[in-house]
C-alpha cells in the first residue's frame, strides 16, 4: 500500500493519470506500477507482478541509501519511482529522473 507521496509527479500521476513533468510516454505505465504498488505489501511482489526483469528493483546508495528505485521502462531510460519501503508501505514515493 502507498502511505504518502515525495513529490508532486507521482501524486498527479496517482490522481488523474498525467504530470507536466514527466513525458507522456511514460504517464500510463507509471499508473499502472502505482496501481501496483497499492495493491501489494512486499517489495518482491514488485518484481513477480511487474513484469521482470524491467521493473528491478534495486537497492540505492551513498546519500540515497536506505531507498528503493524500479524502472518505470526499463534500465536505459531515465526515469524511476523511487521509495522508502517498511512495515507493508510504500512511503515517500517519488517519480525522478535522478541519473
Amino acid at each position: 500500500m502507498i502511505e504518502n507521496w515525495g513529490n508532486k509527479i507521482a501524486e498527479d500521476i496517482w490522481n488523474s493519470g498525467r504530470s507536466q513533468k514527466l513525458p507522456k510516454q511514460y504517464h500510463q505505465r507509471a499508473k499502472w506500477l502505482l496501481e501496483i504498488m497499492h495493491a501489494t505489501s512486499t517489495v518482491e511482489d514488485l518484481a513477480s507482478l511487474g513484469q521482470p526483469p524491467m521493473l528491478r528493483p534495486h537497492p540505492l546508495k551513498g546519500n540515497r541509501r536506505g531507498e528503493i528505485a524500479i524502472d518505470i521502462i526499463g534500465k536505459t531510460h531515465p526515469w524511476r519511482i523511487v521509495f522508502k519501503f517498511k512495515d507493508g508501505k510504500f512511503f515517500d514515493l517519488k517519480i525522478e529522473n535522478y541519473h
